[in-house]
């Protein structure tokens, strides 16, 4: 995304007159969701100076309680989506919602039934999968017939493909023994991704999921926020 984030953080860009974080928070908040969690990287301290400008100027987020894992100030930098939430946990819930900050996903509903839902289910993690975009033509993962979702799914090679929308429900379970052997807290400061820890919980037929088809943008160049932003 550079030169864009030469000076300001991903989650940060603007779409639509909003930060791109901005918008899967307001929708969390809609639906009664309002305690949140920023992991920061690039550029961290710009994150709370612009939450805390917005409560100083009267246009806060609805009802919404924020709090930080500051991976840039206790490590150096980002850890990744699995270190990342490892050093989060001791701060998370039990169950929780997943989004990125840099992925467009206007329609979503973070619905509450969706939430009790999985929270009774034994299922680690629950993903939303989307058609694949041009620069992830091959997809992530597939979809069986019965909501579970796998690498490599047994008596269904012929079964397309998806992208992994980066919205999930998740449970602490997950990133534990034997799925993630990173301790909870990450006091070392593993950097590690998200996608072997999915994998692992796939194997044993721990992750569910469904298809989203509203509109969704990974804005992982500046001609892809450029076209966002067209009128």
């Amino acid at each position: 995304m550079r030169p864009l984030t030469d000076h300001t953080p991903k989650p940060l860009l603007q779409v639509h007159g909003k930060p791109l974080i901005e918008w899967p928070m307001r929708a969390l908040a809609a639906q009664g969701f309002t305690k949140v969690l920023i992991n920061t990287g690039w550029l961290g301290a710009q994150l709370p100076a612009c939450f805390d400008h917005y409560r100083e100027h009267g246009d806060g987020l609805p009802a919404t309680h924020l709090q930080y894992s500051r991976e840039e100030v206790d490590f150096g930098g980002a850890l990744e989506t699995a270190g990342g939430i490892a050093r989060a946990l001791p701060q998370l819930d039990d169950t929780f919602w997943l989004a990125a900050g840099d992925v467009y996903m206007p329609d979503f509903v973070f619905a509450q039934d969706a939430y009790q839902r999985f929270a009774a289910s034994t299922a680690l993690a629950h993903i939303w999968l989307v058609p694949n975009p041009t620069h992830n033509a091959k997809g992530d993962f597939a979809l069986t017939p019965d909501g579970r979702v796998h690498d490599t799914p047994p008596d269904h090679a012929d079964l397309p493909r998806y992208t992994y929308s980066t919205i999930g429900l998740f449970k602490k379970a997950l990133f534990a023994e034997p799925y993630c052997n990173i301790p909870a807290g990450n006091p070392q400061g593993a950097i590690a991704p998200l996608a072997p820890v999915l994998r692992a919980a796939m194997r044993a037929g721990r992750v569910t999921g469904e298809l989203y088809t509203g509109r969704w943008t990974d804005v992982g160049t500046p001609e892809r926020l450029a076209a966002l932003n067209q009128p």
